[in-house]
């Protein structure tokens, strides 16, 4: 399951291959939590301690691989999953890495162009994979935060994660109905890597909004974004504040707000 032509998928160059990456951001946030103490408070996820976010992000994957199985055609009716989650949180660590290993085993016996029903844009077997691999990266980062650790964010898996981002939004209303307010009369919102040259354009129409693919770059947008595309993805997804020095703007300061406010994922 890589990034491909396929609609819904990243549109630029460097082919992330999901199955690989949702292991290997497993593996970094079973290192970053195996011997932390799981009361920490996650800043990130407010009200949440490193249990529930480990927790969190099992069940993810957990119930992706479920949906997989079954192929499913129509959205699911319930989310209950076995979840086997340990009786005592010190063994939580290793509850998330067994999850993962589901997880892996559920890609291998997958066709990832097996039409499926998916909330998002692609209606494959990929969007799942892809999906997992930002759950599972946006809470390792979230964990590593907690900790007082840097989070390192793949280059390559940054872009494909904005994007990916980006397709979806406009589908995510029914879990994130702040989404239903990002409209406008045609105004426009770009985001600009500073370490490539990859670059978004969102067009804010009356009736909703969605990405811009006719004009491959935002230098004309009514406000602009630019950063690393690690630190893009961390803003996208309300890690960082678009006040952070990480970033400079350009152009309608009120568009970018209102941008910030009701895009929360």
């Amino acid at each position: 399951m890589t990034t491909s032509d396929h609609p819904g998928l990243g549109r630029f160059h460097a082919p992330v291959n999901h199955p690989t990456a949702v292991a290997a951001e497993t593996a970094r946030f079973v290192a970053a939590v195996k011997h932390a103490d799981l009361a920490t408070p996650v800043p990130t996820c407010p009200g949440w301690t490193l249990a529930d976010l480990v927790k969190h992000t099992g069940s993810v994957q957990r119930w992706f691989s479920a949906l997989l199985r079954a192929r499913i055609q129509e959205p699911p009716r319930t989310r209950e999953v076995d979840l086997r989650l340990p009786d005592q949180e010190d063994g939580y660590a290793d509850w998330l890495d067994e999850s993962a290993t589901i997880a892996a085993d559920t890609f291998a016996a997958t066709d990832p162009d097996l039409p499926m029903w998916a909330w998002g844009a692609d209606q494959h077997a990929r969007f799942w994979a892809r999906r997992m691999l930002f759950e599972t990266l946006l809470h390792r980062a979230d964990a590593e935060l907690a900790l007082g650790l840097e989070p390192a964010i793949d280059r390559a898996v940054a872009v494909d994660g904005i994007d990916e981002f980006l397709v979806n939004l406009p589908l995510a209303t029914s879990f994130a109905p702040k989404v239903a307010n990002l409209c406008g009369a045609d105004k426009t919102i770009g985001f600009h890597t500073i370490d490539g040259a990859e670059a978004w354009l969102v067009r804010l129409r009356p009736d909703g909004f969605g990405l811009d693919t006719t004009r491959p770059t935002a230098d004309t947008a009514d406000a602009t974004v630019r950063g690393t595309a690690a630190d893009l993805l961390l803003l996208v997804y309300g890690r960082l504040p678009h006040a952070s020095e990480a970033f400079t703007h350009e152009g309608d300061e009120q568009l970018l707000a209102r941008w910030f406010a009701n895009s929360a994922f």
